[in-house]
């Protein structure tokens, strides 16, 4: 069912995103690899052949994200399907009392503006080239997929910024759906738990077998796939719309 469809997804050069990407590429869907000029993107959509482009983006940036749509136009002349899987951490108490050092503002405005208003620029922009579709059976024009994470719900220490700007996501996916119910465009959230990425395999071995134990079943962590088969699940059923979707494996992060 993803035979041509048109996908861009952001964050597309690593993670879950480039899972996703490898696998809507092999399922025949044509993919748009959003991602730093920095990223591998270009040599991974090389790899890819004449199903998928590079085209290098900062998610925060109109400009770099009308350029992106631009080229989708041109290349495949549609997009049906946007993956928001773009995304920065920090780690950082609200207050180092040991250091007498307060959280950076900075670094706080950064995580807010990278996951949640990035995602928010990159879906403003992108359902104007969905919205023109013609639409199916169903009257449906396109689906748009985010990423928050179990962090939205039970951030650890530390985690203030990343929390707050994966509840974000989360706390906006009704009303989009809701605002573009009546062009016929679905939007829906996925909130992963501990998943093996770079984020996590930055970490010493340890540090990721202990995490992995924390997950009650299966007792691992998850993989890019199988955050990558969900997003088909929700393009391919037609009823998924304004949900967020923990994908964890039952963890409920402690304290």
């Amino acid at each position: 069912m993803l035979k041509n469809v048109v996908t861009m997804v952001t964050g597309g050069a690593s993670g879950l995103g480039r899972g996703t990407v490898e696998r809507f590429a092999k399922q025949g869907a044509k993919v748009v690899i959003a991602d730093l000029p920095s990223s591998q993107g270009a040599s991974f959509a090389s790899s890819l052949g004449d199903s998928a482009i590079f085209t290098p983006v900062d998610v925060t940036s109109e400009a770099d994200i009308q350029k992106a749509l631009d080229a989708t136009k041109e290349k495949f002349g549609k997009l049906d399907v946007l993956v928001n899987a773009a995304g920065i951490a920090v780690a950082f108490k609200v207050y180092n009392f040991n250091k007498n050092k307060p959280h950076l503002l900075e670094d706080f405005q950064k995580v807010v503006n990278v996951n949640l208003v990035g995602s928010f620029n990159v879906i403003r922009l992108a359902v104007g080239l969905m919205g023109v579709n013609a639409p199916n059976e169903d009257g449906q024009r396109g689906v748009v997929i985010n990423t928050a994470s179990v962090a939205a719900y039970e951030g650890q220490i530390g985690q203030a910024a990343y929390s707050a700007s994966k509840a974000g996501v989360v706390g906006m996916t009704v009303p989009l759906a809701r605002d573009l119910s009546t062009q016929g465009i679905r939007v829906c959230t996925i909130a992963p738990g501990l998943f093996d990425t770079p984020m996590l395999q930055a970490l010493p071995q340890k540090v990721r077998d202990f995490l992995a134990q924390t997950v009650p079943f299966p007792q691992r962590l998850g993989k890019p796939d199988e955050y990558a088969q969900l997003c088909q699940t929700i393009v391919e059923n037609p009823l998924l719309n304004g949900e967020t979707i923990r994908l964890d494996g039952a963890l409920r992060m402690q304290p």
